[in-house]
C-alpha cells in the first residue's frame, strides 16, 4: 500500500513494479504534481496539465500497480489496515503487508493560519490556479480603477518568503510586468507593477551560500523586484501587510495580492501515523523515523519525503524521490531474504530560476549563475518531468515565454477576478 502520489509515492510504486507484489496507490487527487513548477502555472507560463499528469496514466505500464482516488483518514497498524473515504462516500479499510506513506506537506503560517485567507500558499494545484486568478484578476481590476492610490494597491504584489518558491514567483511576476503585458492595458503602464519580496532571514536563498544569494538578489533587482531581507511580516489583511524591518520599525504596505511562500508543515497524516505507532513528531509535524525510514516497532511501515524527520534532511523533491525508492528497495530486499540498509541521501545540489534565462545552481561546491545556471536548471527540470508529451509542450511554452514574450495561460472569469477570499483545496 502506497499513500500519496507525489515524488516519494510515485517513485516507490515504480520501483516495486518488478517485485512479486501487488501495489495499491491511494491519493486524494487523481494526478501527480510536479510541485517545483507550480509558480509557472500561477504566472501564466504553463498549463496545469503540463505539471500534473494523471497518476493512472503515469503508472499504466506497471500491471501490478493499481490506483485509487480516496482520502486516507486513519491507520490501524496492529490490524495492518488503511482506512480511506472514497468520492462516493464509502469508507473502506484496505489491508496491507507493507505500507509506504508519502503524503507530503502543506504551507505553514507559523501559528497565524488566519493569514491564509488573504495570502494563499503555493503547495497544491488549486493554490497555483488560485494565485493565477488573483494575479491576473488584480491587473484587470487595476484597469477598472479610477483612483490612483487604489490602483497602486492592485498593482503591488507581495511575496512572503525568500526561498526558491518565493524567489521564482517574484521574478516571474516582475518579468510578466516588464515583458509579457506590453500594450495590453490602456489606463496604466505594466511597468508600474511593483513586486515586493520579504524574507525574515538575513538573505534570500541563504542555503545557497553568500555568493549565490548575493547574485540572486542582484539579478532580482535588475528585473524590478524589491528585496527586503531581515523583514518579518507581522500582519496580513485584505488591503496589505505590516512588516517589521531590520531596524524594528513596522511599515504598512498596501497590496491587494499577497503570496505566502514561507514555511512548510507536514501533512496531517503524519500526526495520525504517529498516534497509531507511538512515534514522535517534530515542530514541523514530521514523524520521527528510524535510519531505514521505517517506524519504531513497525518495520513494515515507512514514512518518506516531506513528512519524515531524519537527519535534518530538507523537504525537497530529491529527498522524497530517494527515500521512496529506498523504501521500495527495502521491501524487495526483505522478500529476497536480505537485510535492510540505512537510508543514505545523495545531495544532488540546489537550484532556483531567478528570471528569464537566469538561474543559480549549487552542486558539490560548483556554483553556476546566469545563463549557464539556467541551462542546467532547464535540463534537470525536463529530466524529472513525467511523460514525453509533458516535456514537449513544456518546451514549447518555455520557448514562447523565455525566448519571446508570450504568456498563454491567462484565462480567468469575472467571479475569479474579484479576489474575494476563497477556500484553497
Amino acid at each position: 500500500m502506497v499513500v500519496g502520489a507525489g515524488f516519494g509515492g510515485l517513485f516507490a510504486a515504480r520501483f516495486l513494479h518488478s517485485s512479486p507484489v501487488d501495489v495499491t496507490v491511494i491519493d486524494r487527487t487523481n494526478h501527480h504534481l510536479f510541485q517545483p513548477l507550480l509558480y509557472q502555472v500561477a504566472t501564466g507560463i504553463l498549463s496545469e496539465g503540463e505539471i500534473a499528469p494523471a497518476t493512472r496514466d503515469v503508472l499504466k505500464a506497471y500491471e501490478n500497480v493499481s490506483v485509487e482516488l480516496a482520502e486516507v483518514t486513519g491507520f490501524d497498524l496492529e490490524a495492518r489496515t488503511v482506512t480511506a473515504t472514497q468520492p462516493n462516500g464509502l469508507t473502506v479499510a484496505h489491508p496491507y503487508d507493507s505500507l509506504i506513506v508519502s503524503a507530503g506537506g502543506g504551507q505553514s503560517y507559523f501559528g497565524h493560519d488566519e493569514y491564509a485567507e488573504f495570502a494563499p500558499g503555493m503547495k497544491t494545484l488549486a493554490d497555483a490556479l488560485t494565485q493565477r486568478a488573483r494575479i491576473f484578476g488584480a491587473l484587470e481590476l487595476a484597469e477598472l480603477e479610477e483612483d490612483p492610490e487604489r490602483r497602486r494597491a492592485w498593482l503591488t504584489f507581495v511575496v512572503v518568503g525568500g526561498g526558491p518558491t518565493g524567489v521564482e514567483i517574484a521574478g516571474q511576476i516582475a518579468e510578466l510586468s516588464r515583458r509579457a503585458l506590453n500594450r495590453n492595458f490602456r489606463r496604466f503602464d505594466p511597468s508600474e507593477i511593483r513586486v515586493l519580496l520579504f524574507e525574515g532571514g538575513k538573505a534570500i536563498l541563504a542555503s545557497f551560500g553568500d555568493d549565490l544569494s548575493g547574485r540572486a538578489a542582484k539579478e532580482l533587482g535588475k528585473t524590478g523586484v524589491e528585496v527586503h531581507a531581515g523583514s518579518i511580516v507581522t500582519n496580513v489583511d485584505a488591503d496589505g501587510v505590516d512588516v517589521k524591518g531590520p531596524d524594528g520599525k513596522v511599515t504598512r504596505y498596501a497590496s491587494k495580492t499577497k503570496i505566502w511562500a514561507a514555511g512548510v508543515s507536514a501533512s496531517p497524516l503524519a500526526k495520525l501515523l504517529a498516534d497509531a505507532s507511538g512515534a514522535e513528531c517534530d515542530r514541523a509535524g514530521r514523524i520521527q523515523v528510524l535510519p531505514d525510514c521505517s517506524l519504531p516497532g513497525h518495520p513494515e511501515v515507512f514514512a518518506v519525503g516531506d513528512m519524515m524527520a531524519l537527519n535534518d534532511l530538507p523537504g525537497v523533491a530529491e529527498v522524497a524521490m530517494q527515500s521512496g525508492i529506498h523504501a521500495a528497495r527495502t521491501i524487495g530486499k526483505r522478500l529476497a531474504g536480505k537485510d535492510a540498509q540505512p537510508f543514505k541521501y545523495r545531495d544532488l545540489g540546489s537550484m532556483a530560476a531567478i528570471s528569464r534565462r537566469r538561474a543559480i545552481v549549487s552542486f558539490h561546491g560548483i556554483h553556476l549563475s546566469g545563463f549557464l545556471g539556467w541551462l542546467a536548471w532547464l535540463f534537470v527540470h525536463l529530466a524529472f518531468m513525467t511523460g514525453f508529451k509533458n516535456r514537449f509542450t513544456t518546451l514549447m511554452h518555455w520557448g514562447l515565454s523565455f525566448l519571446g514574450t508570450g504568456r498563454t495561460e491567462r484565462a480567468i472569469t469575472v467571479d475569479l477576478a474579484t479576489l474575494e477570499p476563497r477556500e484553497t483545496r
